[in-house]
Parts: structure tokens; C-alpha cells; sequence
């Protein structure tokens, strides 16, 4: 008997994060689901969205001081760290064997920079799509190209 595969699959984006796992006869659910905290703030709720100004002496001129950085997007950044956070606290648990990301290209760059080793040793694919909204049971059909499985059969009798 074919030992139970300990596959974890993280669907992300910058705002919502899942945790699924496949039960029996390879059918993923939700196993946790995280919401960021600043995904639906303003941007003067995050902080200051255009850089300091200074003057210069003896001009009227006005210079910026930093570059202007985009809180949400510093905000969607600093979740996926936290989504890196929390898969290398349950790897150093066991919590899982293999690891499949899923997350837009900027997301999925963001949470493979803060895992640690033994996170990234354990990737055994990854896709560069949103699928944050895509229900559990139309996973599967994503997921499967990247483990070379079958999909799951359906209970469905063709019609006579």
C-alpha cells in the first residue's frame, strides 16, 4: 500500500493565504486560511506614501528625500513574509513532507526569499498564478500537472 504523501500546498496572494491539504483520493481542502490585516486599508492608514521634502539654502526649491515607496505593496511584501514565517515554524514541527507554492510571480519571489533551508528543500513545485479565490475542489486540476498525477475520478455515470 502506497505510503500517504504529507503535501502541503500554499495558495497565496499579497492579502489572503491557504494552507491545503489533500485527503483521500487526492481531494484538497482548507486546512488554515490567513488573511492580511492591511489588505483592504487606505494608503495614509498604512503611513506616508510620498517621501519628505527639504530646502535647500538661499533657494525656494523643494527636493525629495526618498524615494517613494508604495505601502501596499510594502504591506502585500511584509505578508508574505509572514506566510514564509509560518512554513518555516511547521517544517521545523513536521508538519509537512513536501511543499507546492502558489502565488502571483512578485508573491511567490517574496515568500521563497524568507524561508529558510529546510522550507525550500521541500518544494517540490511551484505556479506562478492567483489562485486565492479558486475553490478547494477546482484545485486539483491545477496542482496535479506539477505531481504528474492523474486527477481525481468523478462518480458521474455517462449518460445512455
Amino acid at each position: 500500500m502506497p505510503k500517504h504523501r504529507n503535501l502541503l500546498i500554499v495558495i497565496a496572494d499579497g492579502e489572503h493565504a491557504r494552507f491545503v491539504r489533500l485527503g483521500p483520493g487526492n481531494i484538497p481542502h482548507t486546512d488554515a486560511a490567513f488573511d492580511s490585516i492591511s489588505a483592504h486599508q487606505r494608503s495614509r492608514e498604512l503611513g506616508f506614501d510620498r517621501p519628505g521634502a527639504s530646502f535647500h539654502t538661499g533657494s525656494v526649491a523643494h527636493h525629495g528625500l526618498v524615494p517613494r515607496h508604495d505601502p501596499h505593496l510594502l504591506a502585500k511584501e511584509a505578508f508574505a513574509n509572514l506566510i514564509a514565517s509560518q512554513l518555516n515554524t511547521a517544517v521545523a514541527q513536521g508538519a509537512f513532507d513536501q511543499l507546492i507554492l502558489v502565488a502571483p510571480p512578485h508573491i511567490l519571489i517574496a515568500v521563497r526569499k524568507d524561508l529558510d533551508s529546510a522550507a525550500n528543500a521541500r518544494i517540490v513545485g511551484s505556479l506562478q498564478k492567483d489562485l486565492a479565490k479558486v475553490p478547494d475542489k477546482e484545485l486539483w486540476a491545477h496542482i496535479a500537472p506539477l505531481l504528474l498525477l492523474p486527477l481525481p475520478s468523478t462518480a458521474t455515470q455517462p449518460a445512455s
